[in-house]
């Protein structure tokens, strides 16, 4: 049964990979563990004051790229952010910091500002407004950071086609987890407490931490049309097929023999 169990395992992590290779950077998340941040890139807060990253990671940090004016994914996931901030026994400003950074270079400090007293209203804790830094900046920089990270996007029209997630950054600029929301259609996205806790604790010891919910990840995608997450049915039926053939070559391979002499 053990042998069954690290077979399903080795041939599932196998199709993800195969399928996950697949697709371009073009708009997605490429994680990128135990990289770096250039931190010593300039944005503009919502203050309207130039800041530099290495000023804000001065703890563990939670990363988001987001773009204000969004009328999808980006104001849903930064709510459950807040909902997550006010839940959590850790306190923002004094165990980590979050930035949120714009990926739209047309974007403004005002705008800025106005998606921060929203979501800053919705935290229902006292934190100190510093702790939580709402970014805009030129193109190229963006692109620098968002390229680091391995977080792709692609303008279309005014909007955005992009994914989402938390990316947790120690406070020398190295990616140590990626979180994934959960989404239902029922209850939106959700964050896990626990799950929050341990990637800010991991995140301030520097330890890298796998990405479980990456088989989630492999079975949904964004839909830019309904701008919600759906099952990818061609990913898991791939999937299914690759693991389904790989568990009967094992099969045929440690089948038992038969004895043709006891015949005789």
């Amino acid at each position: 049964m053990k042998l069954f169990f690290k077979i399903f395992l080795i041939v599932l992590i196998a199709s993800i990979t195969v399928f996950s290779n697949k697709k371009n950077n073009e708009i997605g998340i490429d994680e990128k563990l135990g990289k770096y941040i250039p931190l010593d890139k300039t944005f503009t807060d919502e203050n309207g004051r130039e800041v530099v990253l290495k000023d804000l990671f001065t703890k563990p940090t939670i990363l988001s790229f987001v773009y204000y004016n969004c009328p999808g994914i980006c104001s849903p996931l930064l709510m459950e952010l807040s909902d997550i901030i006010g839940k959590s026994d850790l306190v923002a400003g004094v165990d980590y910091n979050v930035v949120s950074i714009s990926m739209d270079q047309y974007e403004t400090p005002k705008d800025a500002s106005e998606r921060k007293a929203t979501f800053y209203k919705a935290i229902n804790k006292n934190i100190p407004p510093e702790s939580w830094k709402f970014l805009t900046g030129d193109s190229l920089t963006i692109k620098e950071v968002t390229d680091a990270a391995g977080f792709y996007f692609k303008r279309q029209g005014e909007d955005f086609l992009h994914t989402g997630a938390f990316i947790f950054v120690d406070s020398n600029g190295k990616i140590c987890r990626y979180l994934y929301p959960s989404f239902s259609e029922r209850s939106g996205f959700g964050i896990l407490p626990f799950d929050f806790k341990m990637a800010i604790t991991e995140t301030a010891e520097g330890n890298v931490t796998p990405t479980i919910a990456k088989v989630l990840q492999f079975c949904f995608s964004y839909s830019p049309e309904g701008q919600t997450y759906v099952l990818n049915f061609t990913r898991i039926f791939g999937a299914g097929i690759l693991l389904l053939v790989g568990v009967f070559i094992i099969f045929l391979k440690f089948k038992p023999k038969k004895d043709d002499t006891k015949t005789r």
